[in-house]
């Protein structure tokens, strides 16, 4: 079955606290991956989504599987390695409330990811190939199987969309830039936030470095803005959309939230505004609740959010 949208890459077993590590206290699991979120985020929105990856024959890694599976993400191309671990992400809250990722990932499973663990699922096609930066900061296998799939993609007519998603803890921006240009250039949308795009291209400002991506055949070049919207320069200019008001609970899985609306809304045959507006309502969702996928809509909830919480929907 061709998929409406392929995405690759590490998920992990997520437990999070409310407050330091240090100071113990209950844990919530749940899984939590960038390529996964966005998976989720359009599957509940009813596009058929695939996700590849590699997890551990062990209970975290059955886990990353059932929750996948039961959000509808299609996950028959994951590999389950024997002998191998699945990785874990632990979220906490710094003192002043801000959200702390402490990573224990090295030598597990979802790092070992390589062209051959991604080529059957590539080879069924898929109208989207929806990759980020992250993955290819995990090593050599991974960073080939982001090229390999690239590749493939572009030759079978896959529209390819990168989010550059910069991860500092796994890697410096003169790595990442080198790792990450080469990709770029064969995207046919890129995310970023504004601090991510000079990592895959040069000009004295965003404009410019936006129009040269666009020279290089990217067709649109989406700016994450967090609290103050999002924009996309295309072929025929620049689109601003502010974000929706909510109240802020977590922001981990915004970035997610925000890519998998613009997405959604790029299926749906919508105008470069309507899919900026999707995905600022998207990322308002993941705003609003706990953990990185579990606000977002379903397609019936989509008019529901920034409504007021003072009002009950009746």
């Amino acid at each position: 079955m061709t998929a409406d949208v392929l995405t690759l890459g590490e998920t992990m077993a997520a437990l999070r606290g409310d407050r330091p590590l240090r100071l113990g206290g209950d844990l919530r699991l749940s899984v939590a991956g960038a390529e996964s979120n966005v998976a989720i985020g359009l599957a509940r929105l009813g596009h058929k989504t695939r996700w590849i990856g590699r997890v551990g024959d062990d209970e975290l890694g059955a886990l990353v599987l059932r929750t996948l599976r039961a959000e509808g993400v299609d996950v028959s191309a994951a590999v389950v390695a024997p002998g191998e671990l699945t990785g874990m992400l632990l979220f906490d809250r710094a003192p002043g409330g801000t959200t702390r990722a402490h990573y224990r990932r090295a030598g597990c499973a979802g790092a070992r990811l390589a062209p051959a663990d991604v080529s059957p699922a590539v080879a069924q096609g898929a109208r989207i190939l929806h990759i980020t930066g992250i993955t290819p900061a995990l090593g050599d296998d991974p960073a080939a199987a982001v090229r390999y799939a690239v590749e493939a993609g572009r030759a079978a007519g896959t529209t390819i969309c990168l989010d550059v998603n910069h991860r500092p803890k796994l890697w410096g921006r003169e790595r990442a830039s080198a790792a990450l240009r080469p990709v770029a250039a064969g995207a046919h949308i890129l995310v970023a936030s504004e601090d991510e795009l000079p990592l895959v291209c040069d000009g004295p400002d965003e404009a410019a470095r936006a129009r040269a991506l666009l020279d290089l055949g990217v067709r649109e070049v989406v700016v994450k803005r967090g609290a103050r919207g999002a924009s996309a320069y295309t072929g025929t200019g620049r689109c601003d959309e502010p974000a929706r008001v909510v109240t802020v609970v977590d922001t981990v899985g915004a970035g997610d939230a925000f890519t998998a609306g613009y997405l959604s809304a790029l299926l749906d045959g919508l105008t470069v505004p309507e899919r900026l507006r999707r995905g600022v309502t998207l990322g308002a969702a993941a705003v609003a609740a706990h953990g990185d996928w579990e606000g977002l809509p379903t397609r019936a909830e989509l008019d529901q959010i920034g409504d007021s919480p003072e009002e009950p929907l009746r």
